[in-house]
């Protein structure tokens, strides 16, 4: 499945390469507040982008990323009990449109972007996965530093549906943005 993502990632993306002006690679640190088994779980992980101009304003993004937790949980069994660790992995693929402007140093941008998500989760001898359909809707603003080098900061809102359940999670990332 990797290798037909990344042959379809290229497939899709060199040719806009060529006619692209105001080009982006983006990579850095992503924090996800998510919905947990039991409660809100903080992630910590990674995003990386590609984004190629079509218009002036108009951009495709393809949008990966991954996050890596635990949460314990309870037993209700009370204070008598002290539960379980649960390890998440949670990765998502989305791709689509995003609308961006400069304003001098910082261009600031907005996107809609449909994808899948993938979560593995484990803990004592037990362990589930699941892929589901999933979409970011969001935006952020990239400071740029020199010509080429800027710091960009970003904020999503990303749904899910793991096992059969709508998660609403917050993702926010920060990190270094090459314009090209």
């Amino acid at each position: 499945m990797y290798r037909l993502l990344m042959v379809s990632f290229i497939f899709i993306f060199s040719p806009l390469s060529v006619y692209a002006q105001g080009s982006n690679a983006f990579l850095g640190y992503s924090y996800l507040n998510a919905d947990g088994l039991s409660n809100r779980t903080h992630f910590n992980g990674w995003n990386a982008s590609l984004e190629g101009k079509m218009f002036p304003f108009i951009g495709i993004v393809a949008d990966l990323s991954g996050h890596y937790g635990h949460e314990t949980l309870g037993l209700g069994c009370g204070s008598s009990c002290s539960g379980f660790t649960a390890t998440s992995k949670q990765y998502n693929f989305v791709f689509g449109p995003r609308i961006s402007v400069g304003v001098g140093k910082f261009v600031p941008f907005a996107h809609y972007l449909l994808g899948a998500s993938h979560i593995t989760t484990s803990g004592n001898s037990a362990s589930a996965s699941d892929t589901s359909f999933s979409q970011a809707v969001g935006g952020g603003v990239d400071i740029k530093a020199l010509p080429i080098i800027g710091w960009r900061f970003q904020g999503d809102y990303l749904q899910t549906r793991f096992f059969d359940r709508t998660q609403n999670d917050f993702r926010f990332s920060t990190g270094i943005v090459l314009h090209f």
